[in-house]
C-alpha cells in the first residue's frame, strides 16, 4: 500500500515511520520525482528515489534513524516549508492531493543512533 500524506505534518510522521521500520519502498514514495535529500556528518546529496533509498540504506546500516519534530510549518497553497530543530524540508502537494518532499535537508545530528534515543 502506498503511503499518502494528506498534510505536511502527516508527511513528517510517515517519513519517521518509514525510516524507523526501514521500509525503503514507503520511503521512496514520500519523495517526488527528482527530489533531493541532503544529510550526514559530511553532507551528502541523494537525488531521485533510487539514490535516496541507497542513501537511507547506508544510514540504516550505521544504525541511524530519523525522528520527526516539526516546530513550524509555513504553507503557501501547494508548497510547505517544514522547520524542525534538526531539519528543514520543502514539500509539495501533488495533483493527487498527496504531499511529498521536494527537498529534505537533515542536519548531521538528526540521524541519531539507537543508543542516543
Amino acid at each position: 500500500m502506498r503511503p499518502e500524506a494528506r498534510t505536511p505534518e502527516e508527511l513528517e510522521t510517515l517519513f519517521e515511520d518509514a525510516f524507523v521500520t526501514r521500509d525503503s519502498e514507503a520511503l521512496a514514495q514520500l519523495f517526488e520525482d527528482g527530489a533531493v535529500l541532503i544529510a550526514g556528518d559530511r553532507p551528502q546529496e541523494a537525488r531521485g528515489g533510487d539514490e535516496i533509498v541507497r542513501f537511507a540504506t547506508a544510514m540504516w546500516e550505521c544504525e541511524r534513524t530519523y525522528v520527526a519534530d516539526p516546530r513550524q510549518i509555513v504553507q503557501a497553497r501547494d508548497t510547505a516549508l517544514l522547520v524542525a530543530e534538526r531539519s528543514i524540508n520543502v514539500a509539495r502537494r501533488g495533483s493527487d492531493g498527496a504531499w511529498r518532499y521536494a527537498i529534505a535537508l537533515l542536519s548531521p545530528a538528526v540521524s541519531t543512533t539507537k543508543e542516543e534515543q
